[in-house]
């Protein structure tokens, strides 16, 4: 691989990988009482799939299961069996998803923020009427109000982080489209800037808000909010394998790996008829897709359609809105929606956003990939897979001409072929992933009992003994 220094983990005894076999967690959830579990999955499909397959698994080992998200997935996490609590309206959300300044990495932050912050009190409040002295809880990056619970009255709570990107480390610094901070600069300089940023930049945007709220609950104000704070004392779950992100030595102790959960709705959907035939009969088509934004889909898909002309490839075009891609080529298929798992084993690479749960399912297929980022962590993941060795990183917007001249040699390129084949040998089965952290969120059952949590009444928390806060 390019890099071996990166895919050697960091050996450090408090950070750990999760053990994923059936039989110890067949043997962890025959002794764990049924619980109350409250996930709260913030985010786009990539963020929130993740949990939904977490969240079965745990209500196939007996629990009772709520997952608390948006209303676009309402309809799968009733498919799964589980019970749905909204966060905000279907409107709220695709209007946010459809808004150029989440997607603009000078804005993508404080425009993401804006959406966090508007609702830290409605889900604090919704949050507070679901609790009982049985819940454990479980919750994605921006699970705010999630945390203010467990600090507020000792709910206990997973963290959990579905890219390494938001685990801040100076040993091994986030990559960003609008500044990331140097490898080779020495450690405590490294050290000394991402401090600087979480407090000059984080803090200013998250701060005002959730101190804001936190002295409405009594709560002393915090800072280092996305280094330290938002991460569960109680554990956080890397939902990622070691290869991918080595542990780093100043994470948090608690983090623990599970490996890719890769839930895409794949057992609610089937190929139809026309792309069955499609795949059937022909090459191997390139799969693009821009993931749950189309702010840019004209662009993407004109690039897109110049490219494989230019290699007369075939290809698939995943899009959200079909009128956004123009007129197909010739050999292009065209859905909104197939779960990648179905797709990508016979496709010859994927062209996508760099979204880590497009990533993950590239690598589980062995095929190659070209990430073109648009904001938030998907240039990490952009870098990572080109460190790995499983594809390239071109940073949107892009052009039919650049597209070109990053994907034929991905195509013709036997050593990336062999590393690609290497890591999808090291995938464990999303099964595995799912029941590492499952096991993760068992563990937390006897701090239920010693939790301030005794009843609910009328929609407020009352509690025996709030615990302390958390102010570093």
């Amino acid at each position: 691989m390019p890099d071996s220094a990166f895919n050697n983990a960091v050996q450090i005894p408090q950070t750990q990988q999760l053990p994923t076999s059936a039989g110890a967690a067949a043997r962890l959830g025959s002794r764990t009482a049924p619980l109350n579990v409250i996930i709260i999955a913030l985010g786009s499909a990539g963020d929130v799939h993740p949990f939904i397959g977490i969240g079965r698994t745990l209500r196939q080992r007996g629990h009772q299961v709520s997952v608390c998200c948006s209303p676009a997935f309402e309809g799968l996490v009733a498919r799964c069996g589980l019970r749905f609590l909204p966060i905000g309206t279907l409107q709220e959300y695709q209007a946010a998803m459809n808004d150029p300044a989440m997607w603009d990495p000078r804005t993508s932050l404080r425009t993401l923020w804006r959406v966090i912050a508007d609702n830290l009190k409605p889900l604090f409040d919704l949050l507070a009427r679901e609790v009982d002295d049985n819940t454990v809880m479980l919750g994605s990056l921006w699970a705010f109000s999630a945390r203010l619970l467990q600090e507020r009255y000792g709910v206990p709570l997973l963290t959990a982080q579905v890219s390494p990107s938001t685990l801040l480390s100076a040993h091994s610094p986030p990559t960003h489209k609008r500044f990331t901070i140097p490898a080779a600069m020495p450690v405590a300089m490294k050290s000394a800037l991402l401090w600087l940023i979480e407090r000059s930049v984080l803090d200013r945007i998250c701060g005002p808000d959730l101190n804001r709220f936190r002295s409405e609950l009594g709560l002393p104000p915090v800072h280092r909010i996305m280094g330290h704070w938002m991460h569960s004392p109680q554990g956080v779950l890397g939902l990622f394998p070691e290869w991918y992100a080595p542990p780093q030595r100043d994470w948090p102790p608690q983090v623990r790996l599970t490996g890719f959960p890769l839930f895409d709705e794949a057992e609610f959907h089937s190929l139809d008829a026309e792309l069955q035939d499609f795949l059937d009969n022909g090459t191997a088509p390139i799969v693009f897709t821009p993931g749950s934004t189309m702010i840019d889909g004209p662009a993407f898909f004109g690039a897109a359609g110049a490219t494989l002309r230019s290699l007369g490839r075939r290809g698939i075009y995943l899009a959200k809105d079909l009128a956004q891609t123009g007129p197909l080529p010739a050999d292009v298929c065209l859905r909104s929606y197939v779960p990648m798992s179905q797709l990508l084993p016979r496709s010859a690479a994927l062209v996508h956003h760099g979204g880590v749960g497009s990533t993950a399912l590239a690598f589980a297929a062995g095929i190659p990939q070209l990430a073109t980022p648009f904001a938030h962590d998907q240039f990490d993941n952009a870098e990572r897979i080109q460190r790995i060795g499983c594809g390239r990183r071109l940073d949107a917007p892009v052009n039919g001409s650049d597209l070109l001249r990053a994907l034929q040699p991905m195509l013709q390129d036997p050593a990336m072929a062999q590393t690609c084949a290497s890591i999808k040998a090291r995938m464990p089965s999303s099964m595995q992933a799912c029941d590492a952290a499952a096991d993760a969120v068992e563990a937390l059952a006897p701090l239920r009992r010693t939790a301030g949590v005794v009843r609910q009444n009328a929609g407020r928390v009352v509690t025996a003994s709030p615990v302390g806060a958390d102010a570093e």
